[in-house]
């Protein structure tokens, strides 16, 4: 397997990990209340700053516990990275534009940053699957 593979799968992971753990404290705190009035921040702050860690941990343990040809990146290995980011960026653009149609229509901040948030997730689970579906079957450019 690839580095950029392994890396691709471990995005995947984090990212949903850390979304379901900041939805189970956010649905924890919520104690009944109003979901728009639960403290959001604090949470949402921890999870993608050990969301952004734990990756980077796991990146650099992938790196240095793999063989030297798997550290080589070849033009498939470009081309993949390229197709899966460009591929994940559209929900970057769909939460930017959703989070400004909350922030129009006056809703609480607490859904425009969830909104945000989530647009921000799904940008990474995307991208990612993206990239191990075309490592998988293969890639062909266009």
């Amino acid at each position: 397997m690839a580095a950029e593979e392994k890396r691709a799968w471990i995005m995947l992971v984090v990212a949903i990990a850390s979304y379901a753990a900041y939805l189970a404290v956010i649905l924890a705190r919520t104690a009944g209340g109003p979901l728009a009035e639960t403290p959001y921040a604090a949470a949402l702050l921890w999870t993608v700053g050990a969301s952004i860690g734990a990756s980077t941990v796991l990146h650099v343990l992938v790196t240095a516990f793999s063989p030297e040809c798997e550290k080589t990146k070849d033009q498939r290995d470009r081309e993949i990275h390229r197709f899966g980011e460009y591929v994940g960026q559209s929900f970057v653009v769909v939460g930017g534009v959703a989070g400004l149609a909350l922030a129009m229509a006056e809703a609480a901040p607490f859904w425009i940053a969830n909104a945000i948030y989530l647009a921000f997730v799904l940008s990474a689970v995307l991208s990612s699957v993206a990239k191990i579906v075309a490592y998988r079957l293969g890639f062909h450019p266009w």
